[in-house]
C-alpha cells in the first residue's frame, strides 16, 4: 500500500527529531570526556591526550553546527528565502567536512615534529583514558551511524566522531607500546596512519557535499527510469528539460517540461498531472515536483539544458 504525503512528512520530521536527540546526547558525552582528557593530558604530561582533547572540541564544534543548523532548516520560507533554511544543513556539512581536513593536516605537522623528540610521557595514564575515549567514541559512534543514513549533515558530525575514535584507538595502542615497552615513537607513526584514514573521510563527505551544492541528480534516483515511467503514461509523448536535485537531506526537488499529445482526449490534463505526480513521489520519493505540460517543443520558450529533448517516445520529438 503507498503511503500518503502526510505520512511521509510524519516520518521525516520523527528522524529530524531523533537525530536530533542523538546528536544532544552526544554533545554531553564527548564534552564530558574532553574535560577528562585535559585532566588526564596534565597529570600526564602527554602532550597526545591533550592534542586528542583539541580534537574532541572540535567534535563537539561539528555537532553543535550540526544542531544549530538543523534548528534553522525548520523554519518556514520566507518572500526573500523561498527554500527556507534547509541549505544550511549542506553548508554544516561543508564546513566539517573542510574542519576534518585541517585536522589531518595539523595531525600530520605535530606527528613531524614527534618524530624529531619523542617526548616522554605516562604510558599506563594514557592507556587508561585512551581506553575510556574509545568507549565513549564507539557509544556516540552508534547513536549517530543510524541518523547519519538519512542527513549529510548529520553525516558530517558523524565522521568527525569516527576520526576522533580512530584516534582514540591510536591512544589506546601508543598507550600500551609506551607503558610496556617505553617505545615512545609509536605516537608519531600512529598519528600519520589515523591523519591518512581522516584525509579519506573528509574527501568522501567533500565529494557529496559539492555535488549537492553543484545540485547533481541525488544517487538514488534513475533519470532514465523516471523518463520511461512518464512516458508510459497515457498521452505523454516526450521529457525534456529534467532536473532533479536536492535541497536538503531527504528533500529532492523535480523540474521537468512533459510533451502531451493534444488529440489524445483519454486523460484530462489534470489527471494526467495527478498521475505524473504520483508517480514521481511514490516511486521516486522526490517530495517538491513542478511539471510543465507542453504540445509541441517549438512552443516552449525557456533556454533549454540540451538541445534535443531527453527522453522521447517517438521519433517524432
Amino acid at each position: 500500500m503507498a503511503t500518503s504525503p502526510k505520512c511521509d512528512h510524519d516520518h521525516s520530521r520523527d528522524i529530524r527529531e531523533m537525530s536530533k536527540r542523538r546528536l544532544s546526547i552526544a554533545l554531553v558525552l564527548i564534552l564530558g570526556y574532553m574535560v577528562a582528557e585535559i585532566v588526564g593530558g596534565i597529570l600526564a604530561g602527554s602532550l597526545t591526550l591533550l592534542a586528542d582533547a583539541g580534537h574532541m572540541l572540535t567534535d563537539g564544534a561539528s555537532i553543535g553546527l550540526a544542531l544549530v543548523a538543523m534548528h534553522f532548516a525548520t523554519r518556514a520560507p520566507s518572500m526573500k528565502r523561498t527554500y527556507g533554511y534547509h541549505r544550511l544543513e549542506i553548508l554544516a556539512a561543508l564546513v566539517n567536512a573542510l574542519t576534518l581536513w585541517g585536522i589531518s593536516v595539523w595531525i600530520m605537522v605535530e606527528a613531524f615534529h614527534r618524530f624529531a623528540s619523542a617526548p616522554e610521557v605516562g604510558g599506563g595514564l594514557v592507556l587508561g583514558v585512551g581506553s575510556v575515549g574509545l568507549v565513549v567514541n564507539v557509544i556516540v559512534a552508534a547513536m549517530l551511524h543510524r541518523s547519519a543514513k538519512h542527513s549529510i549533515n548529520v553525516e558530517g558530525a558523524f565522521q568527525h566522531v569516527i576520526a576522533d575514535l580512530l584516534g582514540s584507538v591510536a591512544v589506546v595502542v601508543s598507550g600500551v607500546l609506551i607503558w610496556a615497552f617505553g617505545w615512545y615513537l609509536a605516537d608519531p607513526i600512529l598519528s600519520v596512519v589515523i591523519g591518512i584514514l581522516i584525509l579519506v573521510s573528509a574527501w568522501r563527505l567533500l565529494k557529496k557535499t559539492v555535488h549537492v551544492l553543484l545540485e547533481g541528480a541525488p544517487d538514488h534516483i534513475d533519470l532514465s527510469r523516471l523518463c520511461d515511467a512518464f512516458v508510459g503514461v497515457e498521452g505523454v509523448r516526450g521529457v525534456h528539460d529534467v532536473h532533479v536535485w536536492t535541497l536538503a537531506s531527504g528533500y529532492d526537488a523535480l523540474t521537468a517540461h512533459v510533451m502531451i499529445d493534444p488529440a489524445d482526449d483519454g486523460l484530462s490534463r489534470d489527471e494526467l498531472l495527478g498521475r505524473l505526480r504520483t508517480i514521481a513521489y511514490r516511486e521516486f520519493q522526490l517530495q517538491h515536483i513542478t511539471l510543465q505540460l507542453e504540445t509541441e517543443a517549438d512552443g516552449c520558450m525557456e533556454v533549454h539544458q540540451t538541445e534535443r529533448p531527453l527522453h522521447a517516445a517517438s521519433a517524432v520529438l
